[in-house]
């Protein structure tokens, strides 16, 4: 390693006059504001630590990804700043040797965000003067130490889920292509078959009554298991199939209010109140009323077969600068941070005799109206499942300036 401006100017001190070092002085605190300057611009979260592992540096960028003040955070160990951090198995992943670490981590607080960790030691090179010092041989190689690490972290949480959305694009893909086999070699024998029963059945009317009584209740069965079967390629093909709008001018509260009708009758079998919150005056929708019903419908079927007996069902909505909510809660078990993950999948059903397609649809039908679904669960308490439908008259809005965004455009504030 060189010998820096620092460097010699140390040697160089005592034969300074005043002035001189008065000057030299001011170009290192006018270097320093600058460098601050450059790394305060970056989007990226940039830590420097001494070699005890405390803050020796932040930038703003990485006090906000962590929830830190720039000021009280100095000096702390970063393990503790940090909530969750291994720092000491974070600085010596590499064995020991002074080479760079890369890891992905997720994090939790402030927010949820998935980070990667780039991790370099700051070596510090024994100067000769420092060698003579301590008696060092003139051919002796200098000592070097590690003064600390540098940490550069950047934010993956964007760029995981759009590879996560399209995962999930190439999966639906797959599937829809599954979807033109099932629905010929499953519906068409399924037709073929009722149309079989139906025909025993005109049969079996022309036996004596006492006859044909056991015949009837066989092809009964039959009928039902053909039905079964039938509705479990509906909502397969339901899930998958992209399906065009038939948009109109509507009332969401009104569609929230025929979905609870719906499925009154099983509500009141399971002793569960629904109690409902639906915001006055809210502004009319564009959508299709047919498909969002589906969608009310499905996520409160999932609410109602979630809760034991007794359960309590709330559901809310109200207006938002750009979207228009309606907020489903239960009171059931809610779903664990590992499931949580997972409730979109085709298939994936924490319920015995679930299909596993019900949130698919939901939200198949949620992002063809440009909306958004947001799941927040509380194991063992209950599941919230937002929508977020586009309100017709969203205007074009100015984004809220980031800290120091108007000294960069050179704006007076004075």
């Amino acid at each position: 390693m060189k010998r820096g401006f620092v460097d010699k100017l140390i040697a160089r001190l005592g034969r300074l006059r005043p002035e001189e070092a008065q000057a030299h002085v001011l170009r290192i605190v006018r270097e320093k504001g600058f460098l601050e300057t450059i790394f305060n611009a970056i989007q990226e979260g940039i830590i420097v630590t001494d070699p005890n592992g405390r803050i020796a540096y932040l930038n703003t960028a990485a006090a906000q990804l962590f929830g830190l003040n720039h000021d009280t955070a100095l000096g702390q160990p970063l393990d503790s700043a940090v909530r969750g951090l291994d720092w000491a198995s974070l600085a010596n992943a590499d064995g020991g040797r002074d080479k760079f670490v890369s890891r992905d981590m997720e994090v939790f607080y402030p927010a949820n965000r998935f980070l990667n960790f780039y991790v370099v030691p700051l070596l510090l090179e024994e100067t000769p003067r420092a060698a003579r010092r301590r008696g060092g041989r003139p051919d002796e190689a200098a000592r070097v130490e590690r003064a600390g690490h540098a940490m550069i972290v950047r934010d993956l949480t964007e760029s995981r889920r759009n590879a996560q959305e399209t995962l999930e694009t190439e999966r639906l893909n797959a599937l829809t292509l599954l979807a033109a086999g099932v629905a010929h070699e499953i519906g068409n024998p399924l037709n073929s078959l009722n149309i079989h029963l139906q025909l025993m059945e005109r049969k079996l009317r022309k036996l004596p009554l006492g006859d044909r009584a056991e015949l009837e209740d066989s092809v009964r069965i039959a009928k039902d298991e053909i039905r079964r079967l039938d509705f479990i390629v509906s909502q397969f093909l339901r899930a998958i199939r992209p399906a065009s709008l038939q948009t109109q001018i509507e009332d969401v509260n009104a569609v929230v209010r025929e979905s609870v009708a719906f499925l009154q009758a099983e509500i009141e079998d399971r002793d569960i109140l629904v109690e409902t919150e639906l915001a006055e005056n809210l502004p009319p929708l564009e959508i299709d009323r047919d498909q969002l019903k589906q969608a009310f419908y499905n996520v409160i079927k999932n609410a109602v077969q979630a809760m034991q007996s007794g359960g309590i069902l709330r559901i809310t909505s109200g207006a938002e600068p750009e979207y228009v909510c309606v907020a489903f809660t239960d009171t059931g078990g809610g779903i664990s941070q590992e499931h949580l993950n997972k409730v979109f999948e085709p298939y994936f059903t924490t319920k015995a005799s679930g299909s596993g397609l019900g949130l698919l649809i939901v939200r198949r039908i949620v992002r063809a109206h440009g909306g958004e679904i947001e799941l927040r669960s509380d194991e063992g308490r209950g599941l919230t499942i937002t929508i977020r439908l586009p309100r017709r008259d969203r205007q074009v809005r100015m984004l809220a300036l980031r800290e120091g965004d108007n000294e960069a455009s050179g704006e007076d504030e004075g």
